[in-house]
């Protein structure tokens, strides 16, 4: 057996209606999602045991499977339950520290076949993994990150579970020994390969338009209502290469990196080269918004 596949970790998962050791969880070789990667996810980010934006993260999962033509199989109450019975298994010291809650549904099992078929049981896995977060330090200086055409399908507003594309783009960074890579369809900014990506110019934010082109991360509007409260102007719109270039700041955010600053993109310095007022201003009202969230659900960040 692989080292890797030696180390799978014995934490609990859900999995069809039970609960068992993640290492121990087995699916069918017929599964949809297996098969054709015919399914969806959510990454939800879990504070100090307390689940971050998971209404809106559950509104995401609504979106992305009516696109499938998937009925949800749960309710929000049953999503809720499964999160939190995952999240009070796991050791104290995680629960204390950064976790992810992964969310899987795919059309199920039936033999193989392009077309949907109908009446099909859903496929339904949790798991809740440690999420380790972007260091201080990194945070502080910023990162490097290349560009590339956006070579992915024209329904990147579904959160699919198909991800060669965004495995592809990201492995673009990551012999080029950046954080990311940031890509353009055409002369257009649209995403980055697991991040959205967001451009400050003269004090305001702009952001890719929410169409079929890119997935809109929950931070859409968690960043929105930040620039709201901090008076920061925010749009979203067609965003030209020369800009995105040519920004005094270049932000990324996504559930694992927050908000990160990007230095320099192609080897060529964004703005000074260094993080700018814009994204400390947006960095601590994400970092109020996480307390808010702890205090809401009784516990501490």
């Amino acid at each position: 057996m692989h080292p890797i596949a030696e180390a799978l970790p014995d934490s609990l998962c859900y999995l069809d209606g039970l609960y068992t050791p993640l290492r121990d969880a087995k699916i069918s070789v017929l599964d949809r999602g297996f098969i054709f990667g015919d399914g969806v996810y959510e990454v939800v980010p879990v504070y100090g045991g307390a689940p971050f934006c998971f209404e809106e993260h559950m509104a995401r999962l609504d979106r992305s499977l009516a696109e499938l033509r998937i009925a949800n199989p749960l309710t929000r109450e049953e999503w809720q339950a499964i999160a939190m019975r995952l999240v009070e298994a796991s050791p104290a010291e995680q629960r204390a520290a950064v976790q992810a809650l992964y969310i899987q549904v795919t059309r199920g099992v039936a033999p193989r076949e392009h077309a949907m078929p109908q009446g099909l049981v859903p496929t339904v896995f949790v798991m809740l993994n440690p999420m380790k977060p972007v260091p201080d330090a990194v945070r502080t200086k910023g990162v490097a990150c290349v560009s590339a055409q956006d070579f992915r399908w024209q329904k990147a507003h579904i959160k699919s579970t198909s991800l060669l594309g965004a495995v592809l783009a990201r492995q673009i960074s990551v012999e080029a020994g950046a954080a990311e890579t940031i890509m353009f369809r055409g002369d257009w900014l649209s995403e980055a390969s697991s991040s959205n990506v967001w451009v400050v110019k003269d004090g305001a934010v702009s952001g890719s338009p929410k169409d079929e082109l890119v997935l809109a991360g929950i931070r859409y509007g968690l960043i929105e209502r930040i620039c709201g409260e901090a008076g920061i102007p925010f749009s979203l719109r067609r965003i030209a290469r020369d800009e995105v270039f040519g920004a005094d700041e270049l932000l990324l955010s996504s559930a694992t990196k927050e908000v990160l600053p990007v230095v320099t993109l192609d080897g060529q310095p964004i703005g000074t080269g260094r993080t700018g007022p814009i994204f400390q201003a947006i960095d601590a009202g994400y970092q109020r918004a996480k307390e808010r969230s702890a205090h809401d659900h009784g516990v501490t960040a």
